[in-house]
């Protein structure tokens, strides 16, 4: 084997998230393309020479942190309409403004926020929105890793049209980034309340067709399960069960209001699960009972939904929030613990992905997804326990250095392949016109 690697990161605390949970002090990661080759103590690594070489200075080196649950290109919408219950929000405020929106604009706001997950390390998101090739091509043009599908649902879409057009649009993108290395196509229907019973079973055809993921917001809120029974005289949950549309490939993003029965299905069928807790807590749609979801076995990433309802795209803001939320819910300190928060944002978000086997962890043959944490700074000072820190103290400014499939995106705070500057006047531009209209 040869000791010539592409890219050495040095002189770092290691946590791997491997299975056996190992934590590496003063430890390094060997990458040669887009792999990983090596992963030890500084000392056993010495032996390798390096085209690049990045030294963590005693910082920590991590798997990228994985968003299971965005709207990237609502970066254009951050702020736009604050403090509204969630169908007023929806129904008069974002519809409406979405109306406006057209592939160049989603390319734009994507890109923002792109840019925002690489700064703040996150390493791989999943997308749903509308004009997704657009927003395909921005994260490819970014770096990251992405699944992506286009939002389906009743009504016509500013997009394709008629949902007819709006499957064979969702064809066409999975037959496009087919073999991409970094892109993979998910299909998307809305929710079951936008979306009707022939829908929801087309859609899971198709993903069961082309084995790709199926993402679905479920279950966000009281509302929409007092809707669903109202319909149909089951709750969202026993909906698609009914439909057969819960499955291993389903990532159900949200699930705040679900019940017994509603549990044991999810669970049964081994359908993921997107936790959103900042979303869910502005939106005032409640507290999603994350600690019995996991206590069944069940998988569940984190997500930051849309930066008009977060309203930012920082997954460490997200792990902070998800361990004290239920601590504060449950009355108890022990529950949502550090390490299980600091899993949910790397390898079970890969998990729930279906990208467990390439990424989410640092391990030899997978996938060169890395982060490095700047921990000389004061408030990171002392460090007793790394998952701690990244869990309680840690914010996406620490963020040192950003590497997708061994590519470094970002050093010492800097994009390297993006124009920040003219990506953020892009998006004040698209804002002016939104104000205006």
């Amino acid at each position: 084997m040869s000791n010539t690697v592409d890219l050495l990161i040095t002189h770092g605390i290691v946590m791997t998230m491997d299975p056996a949970g190992r934590v590496i002090d003063n430890g390094a990661v060997a990458i040669c393309g887009d792999t990983i080759t090596a992963v030890g103590p500084t000392a056993d690594l010495a032996g390798f020479s390096a085209r690049e070489t990045i030294d963590a200075n005693g910082g920590i080196i991590m798997p990228g942190l994985i968003n299971t649950h965005t709207h990237a290109a609502m970066t254009l919408f951050r702020g736009l309409a604050d403090d509204l219950p969630l169908m007023t929000w929806l129904n008069e405020h974002i519809f409406p403004a979405e109306a406006l929106l057209n592939q160049e604009k989603v390319h734009a706001g994507t890109l923002l926020g792109c840019a925002e997950m690489i700064l703040s390390g996150t390493t791989c998101f999943c997308d749903m929105y509308l004009f997704e090739g657009a927003v395909a091509e921005a994260a490819h043009a970014a770096g990251l890793r992405a699944v992506v599908g286009e939002v389906l649902y009743d009504f016509p879409s500013p997009n394709y049209g008629p949902i007819e057009k709006g499957f064979a649009y969702t064809r066409q993108l999975i037959d496009t980034w087919r073999n991409d290395p970094l892109v993979t196509i998910a299909v998307e229907p809305h929710s079951p309340y936008l979306c009707a019973p022939d829908l929801l079973t087309e859609a899971a055809a198709i993903a069961h067709e082309n084995r790709t993921p199926l993402v679905i917001h479920l279950s966000e809120t009281q509302s929409e399960v007092d809707d669903i029974r109202k319909r149909y005289g089951v709750t969202p949950v026993q909906h698609l069960a009914s439909l057969d549309v819960l499955d291993a490939n389903l990532l159900a993003c949200h699930c705040v209001v679900l019940d017994d029965r509603d549990m044991a299905l999810l669970a049964t069928h081994d359908v993921k699960v997107a936790h959103n807790p900042e979303s869910n807590m502005k939106l005032a749609s409640g507290i999603a009972p994350i600690p019995d979801l996991l206590a069944r076995g069940i998988c569940v990433g984190l997500g930051t939904d849309g930066c008009s309802s977060n309203n930012n795209l920082d997954l460490f803001a997200e792990m902070d929030m998800a361990a004290k939320l239920h601590k504060a819910s449950r009355l108890d300190p022990t529950v949502m613990d550090a390490s299980r928060v600091l899993r949910m944002a790397t390898i079970d978000g890969a998990r729930a992905l279906g990208l467990d086997g390439i990424t989410g962890s640092i391990e030899i043959g997978k996938q060169a997804d890395i982060i490095v944490i700047d921990t000389q700074k004061p408030h990171l000072t002392p460090l007793y326990h790394p998952a701690s820190h990244l869990v309680y103290a840690v914010n996406g400014g620490d963020v040192w250095a950003t590497v997708v499939a061994g590519r470094v995106l970002m050093k010492n705070r800097q994009l390297l392949h993006l124009d920040l500057e003219q990506i953020m006047a892009n998006a004040r531009q698209i804002a002016n016109e939104i104000r205006e209209r």
